[in-house]
């Protein structure tokens, strides 16, 4: 399969613009039907859960265990994929509001703003994002998903739709806290099940969840309870509890308006679906950025499940993109998950690649500098010298 190329219009440092909605529903719309508008939500009130395993606080993803078998198909003929979603009222929705938020509408250019025509560079212009923002704890003793807050604090830089994926993509590393009516260490020690802090819509009901500590207290200013207690829990084992219960979906940060959202159960359970179980290479990008960092990084595509971007070259036949720096040199751009190529909102579709599929395509152009993982951010570039795990696979 051929490659196709995004060459930067601007300088390195110009930053991109978010495109119009229907600019991202080119990665696919499947979604878009199961998500009808987001509900209002009337009421915080405690439910009684089945205990969810208790962990540190700031207990991270595991970023060790051997991940399955990636899919089998060749790059040659690569299925691809759709996780698009559009735009519905799951941003900024108030816990006392009576009726459906609104999306939000697309941002204008600002005065003095350069908006380049056509695809944006897929490098460079992302520089900002080359490394999670620093570890911190709001709370003392609560460390924050300094990822998945931020891009809650960007809900309204973009269309509805770019910005509900933004969170989603982020929501897939690290941890969430929950918040649990009484002590939550004790309740697991006597067996008991874990009241969690919930949201009633209606005949819906969506778990609340929290991406730092300034959340959880902005939650208890506001209701005024005091008598909860806080855990931190590895996000998939509190994605797959809200999907063993009755739950509806999550809202994350519900008294941070405006950045705070709705989730619907259609939505995470597709994104679980498609999701490294160990989520391995997100927990790696996110983590600190240590000279051993390229090798580990390396080594985790060697047997995490990868994905391609699977576009149109020039000359109209479909290729793997590849992005090019300010230097000119060629990077083939690789995928942690499905949601990381939506994000772009460049109209490609997803494509599952196997570490071994991925050598034969560096082996089969010499003029590839190496690979970018997850240009979106945060990312990383790695040459083929760093590559040499997934290289030699194709011996």
């Amino acid at each position: 399969m051929a490659l196709f190329s995004r060459r930067p219009k601007k300088p390195a440092e110009q930053p991109s613009t978010s495109p119009e909605p229907a600019q991202a529903e080119g990665v696919a719309a499947e979604l878009a039907s199961d998500l009808a508008a987001a509900p209002s939500v009337a009421a915080e009130a405690p439910a009684t859960d089945a205990p969810v395993s208790e962990t540190d606080a700031a207990a991270p993803a595991a970023e060790s265990a051997t991940a399955p078998d990636a899919p089998a198909e060749s790059a040659e003929g690569v299925g691809t994929v759709s996780i698009s979603v559009s735009s519905f009222g799951g941003l900024g929705v108030s816990p006392a509001a009576s009726q459906p938020v609104q999306p939000a509408e697309p941002r204008e250019p600002q005065v003095g703003e350069t908006v380049p025509p056509g695809p944006q560079p897929r490098m460079g212009v992302r520089e900002w994002m080359r490394t999670a923002p620093e570890q911190i704890e709001t709370v003392p003793g609560l460390r924050d998903n300094v990822l998945l807050r931020a891009a809650l604090g960007r809900i309204g830089d973009a269309p509805a739709s770019q910005a509900l994926l933004d969170v989603a993509r982020q929501l897939m590393q690290g941890h969430l806290f929950l918040r649990v009516k009484g002590d939550a260490r004790a309740l697991l020690a006597e067996g008991k099940g874990l009241p969690l802090a919930i949201a009633n819509s209606g005949e819906r009901t969506f778990a609340l969840v929290y991406s730092s500590g300034a959340a959880l207290q902005a939650s208890v200013k506001a209701d005024g309870d005091v008598e909860t207690s806080a855990m931190g829990q590895p996000v998939l084992t509190v994605l797959r509890h809200v999907f063993a219960s009755a739950y509806d979906g999550i809202i994350i940060d519900p008294a941070s308006a405006p950045s705070r959202a709705v989730l619907p159960k259609e939505l995470l359970e597709r994104a679980v679906e498609q999701a490294d179980p160990q989520l391995t290479v997100k927990t790696l990008l996110a983590a600190e950025r240590t000279p051993e960092m390229n090798g580990k990084v390396a080594e985790a595509l060697t047997r995490a499940p990868l994905w391609v971007a699977v576009g149109v070259a020039e000359n109209g036949a479909p290729g793997l993109a590849e992005g090019r720096d300010a230097e000119g040199r060629r990077f083939l751009e690789v995928y942690s998950h499905p949601l990381e190529i939506a994000v772009m909102g460049r109209g490609d579709n997803a494509g599952p690649i196997t570490g071994a599929q991925l050598a034969k395509a560096l082996r089969s152009d010499d003029g590839i500098t190496g690979v970018v993982v997850d240009p979106a951010g945060p990312w990383i570039r790695l040459s083929r010298e760093d590559l040499a795990p997934v290289l030699a696979l194709a011996d």
